[in-house]
């Protein structure tokens, strides 16, 4: 059996208008090489804040398009859960990079956030023609060509795919951490500020763990 591979012009004849918004199937048609880097648990008072970089092969996309692949925070848990998987099995190389409580409120979360976002980027056993980071700050002192999309998320498949590995990966780091603090219902709030995680800081301080220098945690 002769395996075939749809190329980006292949892909596009294929997709409705609405799925060309994609970055890879328009302005990044016929590149290749690309990473895509997103961080997540930045809003979060527990835990580290968590990058990852996700290099796909162009091949990738249809499928992934056939999984309804979006922004994380608009899927299910199980949902992401599956999709991470997927990626992960389909992708050409992805890390995680994070930033330590104690490198975020010694540097501050958006330096701490991009000191993550490096660290995935520089794992990479492959290295990319080009970094696609979500948001708009550039990652300082890396000698990759980089490009900030706000929105990334929405916008490009390699950064929708590394917003699900970031995600579920710190999810999971927080479930495990969860027995050690239960206190804090860190298994439903996976570390952000619900009601119940602010009463329980109010009631026992905060935890090693805890971001500091967040307002909440200064208690």
């Amino acid at each position: 059996m002769v395996e075939t591979r749809q190329t980006a012009a292949d892909i596009c004849s294929l997709t409705s208008p609405s799925e060309l918004n994609w970055l890879e199937l328009s302005a990044l048609s016929g590149t290749s090489g690309v990473a895509g880097v997103d961080e997540v648990g930045r809003g979060a008072l527990f835990g580290p804040v968590v990058a990852a970089a996700v290099l796909l092969p162009d091949h990738a996309w249809p499928e992934l398009m056939a999984a309804k692949i979006k922004d994380s925070k608009k899927l299910s848990s199980s949902r992401r859960t599956q999709l991470a998987q997927q990626i992960c099995a389909l992708a050409i190389d992805w890390k995680i990079g994070f930033a330590s409580t104690a490198e975020i409120d010694r540097l501050n979360i958006l330096q701490a956030t991009l000191l993550a976002m490096k660290r995935a980027v520089l794992k990479l056993k492959v290295q990319p023609a080009l970094c696609l980071i979500d948001g708009n700050q550039s990652i300082k002192d890396l000698l990759l060509p980089q490009q900030t999309i706000v929105k990334g998320d929405e916008r490009s498949l390699n950064i929708a795919s590394a917003s699900i590995v970031a995600k579920v990966w710190r999810d999971e780091l927080v479930l495990r951490l969860a027995s050690k603090y239960p206190m804090y219902d860190l298994t439903r709030n996976k570390g952000y500020g619900s009601q119940k995680h602010l009463l329980a800081l109010q009631k026992y301080g905060p935890s090693p763990l805890h971001r500091k220098s967040f307002r909440p945690c200064q208690i």
